[in-house]
């Protein structure tokens, strides 16, 4: 049983312990737990860290793709109606993987809760 990689586990799905692909259960919800290796995820705190940076990465691609359709083609204003899907898609896919990145990240560095030294 090998360990599948940060990058492996966000792009597929997987547990970051066994590889079985419980990860999500929907989405972009954990699931609470591997049906496999009985890993708890629900220990795991990834935090709001993935979309904080999601929105800025998200949102300077639709202003910069929004901008550039707009200055090279000047379409009619319901044409810009599209960015609003291409936000959505980007945002839930986007979501998805730097979530299931940052919990096996957590995985393989024994990340927790810092504490100070007595």
């Amino acid at each position: 049983m090998t360990e599948p990689s940060p990058a492996a586990s966000a792009l597929r799905g997987l547990c970051p312990r066994c590889g079985a692909r419980t990860l999500f259960d929907g989405w972009v919800r954990f699931a609470s737990r591997c049906g496999s290796c009985g890993l708890d995820f629900e220990s795991f705190n990834v935090g709001d860290g993935p979309a904080a940076f999601l929105i800025f990465i998200v949102g300077t691609i639709v202003l910069v793709g929004a901008l550039v359709v707009d200055g090279a083609f000047s379409p009619p204003l319901w044409v810009h109606l599209i960015w609003i899907l291409v936000a959505t898609a980007l945002s839930v896919g986007g979501l998805r993987l730097s979530k299931g990145w940052l919990l096996a990240a957590e995985y393989r560095h024994r990340a927790r809760e810092g504490r100070i030294a007595p």
